[in-house]
């Protein structure tokens, strides 16, 4: 299978080159094309003539989205809608990615493909929209797939590194922390992420539409920083603070797990969120 990449320098992109093994992967670089420029993509896709194109470009710093969302259309939907009539055009499969944040919170169930999306923030808003941008443009020869809490190897530049990096950072300056008891999440390793995504796009019975794909189980986020400093071996009190799903004036979905019931089916799981966790901090910061 030849796949064109979008966003090789990422998380999820880098961990898709990594974990490749039967691919013909080619992934050019920014300046080669970026993902608002049409024109660079579709020189690309003449070039290439990929079987599948892999997008994991997106414009997912939350609160910056609240301040910006013309930029997080222009990029979440616009440029995701066009990549979508590109494939459609030269017979190739469509991945792109979207987020639990596309749900309320309000249940207390994982939320499954099918479940009415209700997004809280401009994120999630700019998310469903692009969703609903790719279904409406190409359904037919698109994957659309859903994760949650998403930390990898390389961190995640436009956050300053991903949440995991983060409390180690913590770890150094600080004995006691404060973090939220509020939000019930599926954090997701961006390497079991991409083992989930290249198995699924090989299957032979897979069909278009939305996938949910994470790390099995759940937690809140205190409870995810206590696991990370037990794992680690580090010595840092962690309080839980409920802060009601509120970053400031903005809000965030109170229960957002997500269930993998359509990969299921296809033979298609992930790991357990704790193991992905200790898999992760072994390789990354030689925890024994």
């Amino acid at each position: 299978m030849k796949i064109l990449l979008i966003g090789k320098s990422g998380q999820l992109g880098s961990s898709i080159l990594s974990e490749n093994t039967s691919n013909v992967i080619f992934a050019p670089d920014r300046v080669d094309l970026d993902v608002e420029n049409l024109s660079s993509f579709e020189v690309a896709l003449n070039d290439i003539k990929p079987d599948v194109v892999i997008n994991t470009a997106a414009f997912h710093n939350v609160p910056i989205c609240e301040i910006e969302p013309h930029r997080a259309f222009d990029i979440n939907v616009i440029a995701v809608r066009n990549l979508a009539l590109a494939c459609k055009k030269a017979n190739a499969l469509f991945v792109t990615f979207s987020t639990d944040y596309v749900f309320g919170g309000e249940k207390n169930t994982p939320y499954i493909e099918s479940d009415c999306p209700k997004p809280l923030q401009m994120y999630g808003i700019s998310r469903l929209a692009g969703e609903l941008a790719v279904m409406s443009a190409a359904l037919e020869n698109s994957i659309i797939i859903r994760t949650c809490g998403l930390y990898g190897l390389s961190g995640a530049a436009s956050k300053g590194g991903n949440f995991v990096d983060k409390r180690i950072l913590d770890a150094e300056t600080n004995t006691l922390i404060e973090m939220g008891c509020d939000q019930v999440v599926s954090p997701t390793f961006s390497k079991d992420l991409a083992v989930a995504v290249l198995r699924l796009i090989q299957h032979p019975e897979l069909k278009a539409g939305i996938y949910h794909l994470v790390n099995e189980g759940e937690c809140t986020w205190y409870e995810f920083t206590k696991a990370i400093y037990e794992l680690s071996g580090l010595s840092v009190k962690v309080t839980p603070v409920d802060r009601g799903g509120m970053s400031g004036s903005m809000r965030r979905p109170l229960y957002s797990v997500l269930a993998n019931t359509k990969a299921l089916t296809l033979g298609v799981t992930l790991p357990h969120w704790r193991d992905a966790l200790s898999r992760f901090l072994k390789e990354k910061y030689e925890v024994s």
